[in-house]
């Protein structure tokens, strides 16, 4: 028996220890949480139930160079009801009035309203949608409805706010405006003028916290922000949406017409580099034109006879042809290793010039200057497109560049056809605007800028930053050459290959462009261009246009498919946008007409010395009459003058006295 009472006892003591021993465990995890982990254990309840939310910055406004909106961020306004926080007297004080209020903005009847709030109150609900996508006036009238108007707490409205971004142009120049887009994974997407200078666009974010209120839903804890976003700057691009108007649906006509796969149209400003417009349009699957890329900036392809501007650059400046140089067009046809290079018109042109091959794209002309005149040396003639900076980038802000392409002997590719291949536009690779900013070079005397997009950065009225003109080479030609080329592509639009868009009214200057693509596919696809500047003698604008594919059985040469386009946007810009801002002297020195005047002045300086008769006159009038003629007059009273001292027809002297008798 005393045995198992001592065992007994054992257990009972060990039992007690295990205990003590617990409760010490015990104290001391709970001394650790209190002041060892303590601080971690409260954030991650807090974190659980209170969250900082990242309130997104409002991008700065995007403006045209006139100040018209290109792009702005509208705050948008999502209200909610937390039925659970508000007091039974606020409630049913309210309901009645809230409902009523929220009937006439939103248009449901008061019944809905009401048995919908009284729903949510039963069922606890604490994050009822109200309506979403309001205005800021909209969102202040509803925030002064009952109920609502007692705040956060009291009334139970929740208001969460998001920032859309509009375009006030629509679909037109899109692409050009473009976007910043953040996916799921944080990586961001940027196009256009709004991914270009998204750095100066974006802003800085706002924090604000929120409440864990139901299974995925937050609610803010008060009205104000932790940390208020600071908007993003604005920013001023050189696009006038007057010039891109004209220019967008210049090219949207045409593609329509021509059922062309798509195109693009840049106008750039010739001295600065601005650029003007740029429209890039595709077609979708059922026969519409939308922006889709930006074929100006990405879409590197051979450019035809366009880069014969380009090869005859070279050859002037290295001096194996002049423009009066005389060569033979052979009937149209000259081979090179068994292949032909054909002119567009059968027969050819005979013995023609230099200058003229141009002005009427012959290809078996200008396969005989460049192969001709750098067949010893091929890599003199692409060393100095090298020189000119062909087959280089332009570097410009917008994303996605295409690379140009220049091959050089050095090449494992070059053969025997790739010189005189280059000479008509094959076998070389440029975008539009690579293309277009070697033409605006030549209209700017041989000096080449570098096309811009934003002129300036503010902060409200605070200018941030002034992006000036950039100059990338001072001297691409000598004067002398440009002046040639500027008087070829001149001629070349008054009787050359777009003698189709000449006019009397206005002066323009370029160069047609027709390529062969996807040479296997029979028919063959084109691709139509036509870049040049206006006016031809003072260069304001240079403008290429691009039109792939169009349908070859309506027309595919450039000067019927892209110059028109080109005459288009130059004759409405005339029209409608002055090109010069000041006017001709009105001074005309026409020797009839000076003597006619002197003969006038002097007759009437004779008839100033002669006394005029100023009886029946009113007072005011004889006086201001007299004094007018350097007389000092004396009257008295008012009314009409009755007589004078001195009579009508006697010559009188400057400051004579003169005394009219009034009556």
């Amino acid at each position: 028996m005393a045995t198992t009472e001592k065992g007994i006892l054992n257990r009972l003591y060990f039992v007690a220890a295990f205990m003590f021993l617990f409760a010490i465990a015990v104290g001391i995890k709970l001394l650790d949480i209190q002041f060892v982990d303590g601080d971690h254990y409260r954030e991650l309840a807090e974190e659980r139930t209170v969250r900082s939310f990242k309130i997104p910055a409002s991008r700065g406004n995007l403006y045209d160079s006139n100040g018209n909106l290109l792009a702005t961020s509208v705050p948008k306004y999502d209200i909610r009801f937390d039925a659970v926080t508000v007091s039974d007297k606020d409630f049913q004080n309210n309901i009645k009035g809230l409902s009523k209020e929220l009937s006439k903005m939103l248009g449901r009847s008061t019944t809905y309203y009401s048995q919908r709030l009284r729903q949510a109150r039963a069922n606890g609900q604490r994050y009822l949608l109200i309506t979403e996508n309001l205005g800021y006036s909209d969102y202040l009238k509803i925030k002064s409805f009952p109920m609502f108007n007692l705040g956060t707490y009291k009334g139970g409205m929740i208001v969460e706010q998001r920032t859309v971004r509009e375009h006030p142009l629509g679909k037109m120049g899109e692409r050009t405006v473009g976007y910043e887009r953040q996916d799921e994974n944080g990586y961001f997407t940027r196009v256009g003028l709004e991914g270009a200078f998204s750095s100066y666009l974006r802003g800085t974010d706002g924090r604000r916290l929120k409440q864990k209120i139901a299974k995925g839903q937050w609610k803010p804890i008060s009205d104000n922000n932790e940390v208020e976003p600071r908007d993003g700057y604005d920013v001023i691009s050189t696009i006038d949406v007057n010039i891109q108007d004209i220019a967008h649906h210049a090219l949207l006509k045409q593609l329509e017409d021509f059922k062309a796969e798509h195109g693009t149209v840049v106008v750039m400003e010739t001295k600065t580099g601005e650029i003007k417009a740029m429209s890039n349009l595709g077609r979708t699957e059922d026969g519409n034109y939308f922006e889709k890329r930006n074929y100006a900036v990405y879409e590197s392809h051979e450019p035809g006879s366009t880069f014969k501007l380009m090869a005859l650059t070279a050859a002037l400046e290295d001096n194996v042809i002049d423009t009066s140089a005389v060569l033979d067009t052979e009937n149209g046809v000259v081979r090179y290793y068994g292949r032909p290079v054909r002119d567009s018109r059968r027969g050819g042109y005979g013995k023609i010039s230099a200058a003229r091959a141009f002005e009427v794209s012959s290809n078996t002309a200008f396969t005989k200057i460049i192969t001709e005149g750098y067949k010893d040396n091929p890599s003199k003639f692409v060393n100095t497109l090298y020189d000119m900076g062909l087959n280089e980038k332009i570097g410009l802000n917008i994303k996605g560049e295409g690379q140009p392409r220049i091959p050089h002997p050095k090449d494992k590719n070059w053969n025997g056809l790739s010189l005189p291949w280059m000479a008509f536009g094959y076998g070389v690779s440029l975008t539009p605007l690579q293309t277009l900013n070697f033409y605006n070079a030549i209209a700017n005397n041989g000096e080449m800028v570098k096309p811009r997009f934003i002129k300036e950065v503010k902060e409200w009225d605070k200018t941030i930053q002034k992006v000036e003109k950039e100059v990338m080479n001072p001297r691409i030609c000598s004067p002398e050459t440009a002046k040639k080329l500027q008087e070829i592509m001149k001629n070349t639009v008054e009787k050359g290959t777009g003698s189709g868009i000449y006019t009397p009214n206005f002066s323009m200057a370029g160069k047609t462009g027709t390529c062969q693509v996807e040479y296997w596919i029979e028919p063959g696809r084109y691709i139509a261009s036509f870049a040049g500047y206006f006016p031809a003698e003072d260069p304001k604008y240079s403008c290429i246009v691009v039109i792939h594919k169009p349908d070859r059985r309506i027309g595919y040469y450039g000067s019927t498919v892209a110059a028109p386009v080109f005459k288009k946007i130059a004759q409405k810009i005339y029209t409608d946008t002055p090109v010069m801002d000041t006017l001709p002297s009105l001074e005309v020195q026409n020797k009839k007409v000076i003597d006619d005047f002197e003969t006038y002045y002097a007759k009437i300086e004779a008839e100033k010395l002669t006394m005029p008769d100023v009886t029946g006159m009113p007072a005011m009038d004889a006086v201001s009459l007299l004094e007018n003629m350097g007389l000092k007059v004396n009257f008295r009273g008012t009314g009409r003058v009755k007589n004078q001292s001195v009579a009508a027809g006697q010559k009188i002297k400057n400051n004579q006295q003169v005394k009219l008798n009034i009556g």
